[in-house]
């Protein structure tokens, strides 16, 4: 009986692991007709937990930085809205970084890849056109609050991104000179509701 167990576990286990492998395989393969045909479910099986990116062995730097800023809203016991000021998200991660010989992952890439992720997903709209979309909405959304909620004091029940993205001067290759850098562009994405917060 405990062989049996045992023997059915092994199997399971090496079913599911060979599985696995063939799904993720097929995710960052070239695209061909398997892939195609069967793209739902490999997606279904890779997205969120097994995503890939190669960009550890290949990378490929930043060609802009982004500032990013929020803002909340709290409507007062008589109707009126209060909008505070920003607050520079991106100042205060830099600053958790600045000479601290152990900063943490979340200091350094967790709400730049975050928006990354939201305007990659999103293009130049703010409507979310698939579940991955959505939960990235969701997830810059309750960074974003946590983040002000440890920061400032008061309440708010809605928040409101701003991103202002500065090209980063690429090196021409004569002499010191740098090819001149694209306009700096800024965008506000929607005021989101989240959690009442008090803090």
């Amino acid at each position: 009986m405990l062989r049996a167990g045992l023997a059915a576990a092994i199997c399971l286990s090496l079913t599911t692991a060979l599985i696995h492998l063939l799904l993720v395989f097929l995710h960052v393969a070239p695209t061909n007709p398997v892939s195609q045909r069967y793209s739902q479910q490999v997606n279904a099986w890779v997205y969120p937990l097994f995503e890939q990116d190669w960009r550890l062995f290949a990378p490929n730097p930043e060609s802009v930085n982004r500032q990013i800023s929020v803002r909340t809203m709290h409507i007062g016991p008589d109707g009126t809205s209060h909008v505070s000021s920003w607050f520079d998200l991106t100042a205060a991660d830099y600053s958790a970084v600045e000479h601290n010989p152990f900063p943490s992952h979340t200091s350094q890439n967790m709400l730049r890849r975050a928006c990354n992720s939201y305007l990659e997903l999103h293009g130049g709209g703010d409507q979310s056109r698939s579940e991955r979309a959505l939960m990235i909405q969701k997830y810059l959304r309750n960074i974003a609050a946590h983040r002000i909620a440890q920061h400032r004091h008061g309440d708010f029940e809605s928040l409101q991104l701003r991103v202002i993205t500065m090209p980063i001067t690429a090196y021409s290759g004569q002499g010191d000179t740098r090819a001149a850098p694209a306009s700096v562009s800024t965008r506000y994405l929607p005021w989101w509701k989240v959690t009442p917060h008090r803090y």
